[in-house]
């Protein structure tokens, strides 16, 4: 079993993917932009800054772009954050892997209010070694960013036997980037072939779905080869 295991937070551990979307269409909208649902919701595992610039055109961004993203936070804060709901079985997954001994972090790029709420809603503050935020992360994902501030947070020992879990093709991809192997899950509405092709060398429904196939899972103790 590997020594660590990092956990992306939105879509991957909660159901609040399709949230975010919905709040980013309404933050569009009060600044007279109109996107469809398909076209934000594929580019949902993205931080703004990478989210703005896949959408907007250059001058848009440059002008309005930092106006939007601090409208869809506040917006977010306000009318969504209380809405978003945890996956079953997340907190039984990380008292099965806190139980063989492996570390966990989560890497989330979300702000911190958000990401402090949703550790309270899952119950696992005690399971946790670290958490990291927006505040972490010079660039979103796919930027690998976020996990190496993730890897920083890992006793040095454990840095060379990690595995990431994520529900989207950004995920896999910044774990990538920063020399993680990427275990997807389906739950945040990505497609199982989406997400192989962007690097996932092992594909779960959900957290609840990755647990009870868990010993025949990279997080095992004698788990599978995968390469």
């Amino acid at each position: 079993m590997p020594k660590a295991v990092i956990f992306d937070v939105d879509g991957t551990l909660i159901d609040s993917n399709d949230l975010h979307t919905e709040c980013w269409l309404e933050a569009f909208r009060h600044f007279g932009l109109h996107f469809t649902f398909d076209q934000v919701r594929g580019q949902i595992g993205k931080g703004g800054d990478q989210l703005l610039p896949a959408l907007l055109p250059p001058q848009t961004f440059q002008q309005q772009g930092e106006a939007i993203s601090e409208f869809r936070n506040d917006l977010f804060k306000r009318n969504y954050l209380a809405q978003v709901r945890p996956f079953p079985g997340v907190k039984a997954l990380f008292e099965r892997i806190h139980g063989d001994g492996a570390v966990i972090v989560l890497a989330s790029s979300g702000l911190k209010v958000e990401v402090d709420q949703h550790v309270e809603m899952l119950g696992i503050g005690a399971l946790i070694s670290s958490a990291t935020t927006a505040d972490d992360a010079q660039s979103s994902k796919p930027s690998p960013d976020i996990f190496e501030a993730a890897l920083k947070r890992l006793p040095a020992d454990a840095r060379n036997d990690v595995w990431v879990v994520g529900d989207t093709p950004y995920d896999a991809q910044a774990a990538g980037k920063a020399g993680l192997r990427t275990i997807g899950l389906m739950c945040g509405g990505f497609p199982e072939a989406v997400l192989r092709d962007a690097g996932c060398l092992a594909i779960f429904e959900s957290p609840e779905h990755l647990l009870a196939n868990y010993d025949t899972s990279p997080l095992a103790k004698l788990a599978p080869a995968y390469a």
